[in-house]
């Protein structure tokens, strides 16, 4: 694949992987409607590790502690922030790891790939978190984070994969629903993504050693080096705002790409 491609596709997901507007929807979009070869989902997951190597390192100190806790999670020990995050965070992937499963192997992930679906997706779950906004209260911060709600946001994670939905979107509206502050939020959606993320990856690089496709090796290196620097500036750029900005910026271009995509999947 061109290396402008590449850098197309990396910039795409490292841009909009962090902001609630979808960045698979995005990346599908790109053959749909410029005309592009269809990158397949294999580079879709490869942008999106490098994206996950940018959330590493922007919030290594909790994931230092989750990583840390994790030791302690499996010697039954349960007695620390970090062992109940990673308690957490392995319930609240549950759901989308399944359903990912099953998707896969039923050939369901490849008929959602369109543009009407991701033109209702766009549509409807950005009303839907412009009302999780807007009515929300402020009553949680990350600290607060339960099993409870952990297994909540996990369902509803679950959704993103339907493409336009947004993982960072579906789980920031679920955060904000649940009374979580908009940072917050934020904060346990980024968290949430990596083993979501992780467990992607795992399942390409089967993909990858089983076709061995040195061609495509390469090209994922790649994008996921660009996706990996562009989504670590878009990080720092995202949560800086998130201090004076609400999501209904977000909101309003989710609707008007929906209405958009919508207006040309249907003429």
């Amino acid at each position: 694949m061109a290396l402008t491609h590449l850098l197309i596709l990396a910039l795409i997901q490292g841009v909009t992987e962090f902001l609630p507007i979808s960045s698979s929807g995005h990346l599908i979009l790109v053959p749909n409607l410029t005309g592009m070869a269809d990158q397949g989902q294999a580079l879709d997951v490869a942008v999106h590790v490098g994206t996950l190597l940018a959330v590493v390192i922007y919030f290594w100190s909790d994931v230092k502690g989750v990583l840390q806790g994790l030791g302690r999670l499996f010697r039954g020990r349960i007695d620390t922030q970090g062992a109940f995050w990673a308690l957490c965070l392995i319930i609240a992937t549950i759901p989308v790891v399944t359903l990912g499963l099953a998707l896969k192997l039923t050939g369901l992930s490849e008929l959602l790939r369109s543009t009407a679906v991701i033109g209702w997706t766009m549509l409807i779950f950005g009303l839907v978190l412009y009302w999780a906004d807007q009515t929300g209260p402020i009553t949680k911060y990350a600290t607060n984070w339960s099993l409870r709600d952990a297994t909540i946001m996990g369902l509803w994670q679950a959704l993103a994969l339907i493409p336009g939905t947004s993982r960072s979107g579906i789980t920031i509206t679920a955060g904000r629903q649940m009374g979580y502050d908009r940072e917050s939020a934020a904060r346990l959606s980024m968290l949430m993504s990596i083993p979501t993320i992780l467990a992607s990856g795992v399942l390409l690089s089967v993909e990858v050693v089983q076709d061995a496709d040195m061609s495509l090796v390469r090209d994922a290196s790649s994008a996921a080096v660009f996706a990996f620097l562009a989504a670590l500036a878009a990080l720092k750029l995202m949560f800086k705002l998130l201090q004076s900005v609400s999501f209904t910026p977000y909101v309003i271009y989710r609707v008007l790409l929906g209405v958009t995509l919508l207006v040309i999947a249907y003429t």
